[in-house]
């Protein structure tokens, strides 16, 4: 099985410069760390923990990350299974998995995030992380955040499907071969997510989903994905949470943020209109402008 190569997809990795590699709970973790270069009112500054979705990895946050940056001290990862993180979890790819994953890497890194950003699947990582005690961020925002099943017929097709794909092992060879057409990858983002992102950050899905590894990585990742009981254990959740949503997003439905935002203690969404499920890669200025203030309200 190919996998995502450093020397090669990761040549001209967005913000290459900020990339270390960190060996954690039997996993070599690909890391980007970005911090103010002047003084800033915060001595030290706040930590970020920025968690990417599904199928993606840091390239995710390649403006977004830089531009927080310039405040607070943000550490951005690659996933299990996803870009240059290499290993399986000892819980495998689902979201407990994951987030104990994520939880043995921070104390690695000796890091205690004030604030958790999580896109997509990665917002469900960090109300696993907060729910279980792993991490005690004083807020969370989900972008795009998949924190509840799919509605209707989809929350029992959409696992089915992943599973049967999972066990099939020629299926991620398959679905690398399709990223390789050229133009397919960006035909498929617009498709799936609604959002219109730059070839910059499209080049870097192509690279990835070229590759049977990271194909392989995001269908284990949705089939051993356990929304239901993320959803049974919501009210747990006493952390802040604002949700950012697109009104165009195509993967994730506005009424499944609002239903998630009323299930959590203390949660608010704020909608972002005209923009998809990659709302953050398409108006990364836009996403950080509105981030800013409810952070520093709670750290």
């Amino acid at each position: 099985m190919s996998a995502p190569r450093w020397s090669v997809e990761g040549r001209d990795w967005p913000n290459r410069a900020a990339s270390r590699f960190v060996t954690a709970g039997g996993l070599r973790w690909h890391v980007q760390t970005f911090a103010p270069e002047a003084p800033v009112v915060q001595d030290p500054p706040a930590t970020i923990l920025l968690l990417h979705g599904t199928g993606a990895a840091t390239h995710s946050w390649r403006t977004l990350a830089p531009l927080l940056g310039r405040e607070y001290h943000v550490v951005a990862v690659d996933l299990p299974g996803h870009g240059f993180t290499t290993g399986r979890p000892v819980g495998g790819l689902s979201i407990a998995g994951m987030a104990g994953a994520v939880a043995t890497l921070l104390g690695t890194l000796q890091v205690a995030p004030q604030v958790i950003i999580g896109h997509s699947a990665g917002a469900a990582i960090a109300a696993r992380l907060a729910i279980d005690g792993t991490a005690s961020p004083a807020a969370i925002i989900g972008l795009s955040a998949a924190l509840l099943p799919f509605p209707g017929l989809a929350a029992t097709l959409f696992p089915t499907m992943a599973r049967a794909l999972f066990v099939n092992p020629v299926a991620p060879h398959l679905f690398a071969r399709i990223a390789r057409t050229p133009g397919e990858t960006g035909r498929f983002l617009y498709r799936s997510t609604g959002s219109r992102i730059d070839d910059a950050g499209v080049a870097c899905y192509a690279a990835l989903l070229g590759t049977s590894a990271q194909c392989a990585g995001a269908i284990g990742m949705m089939a051993a994905w356990d929304l239901v009981g993320l959803r049974r254990d919501l009210a747990r959740l006493k952390t802040p949470v604002l949700l950012m949503h697109g009104d165009a997003d195509r993967a994730i439905p506005l009424s499944n943020a609002r239903e998630a935002a009323a299930a959590v203690g203390d949660g608010r969404l704020e909608t972002l209109h005209g923009l998809g499920h990659l709302a953050h890669e398409e108006r990364p200025e836009e996403v950080a402008a509105i981030i800013r203030p409810f952070m520093e309200a709670r750290i």
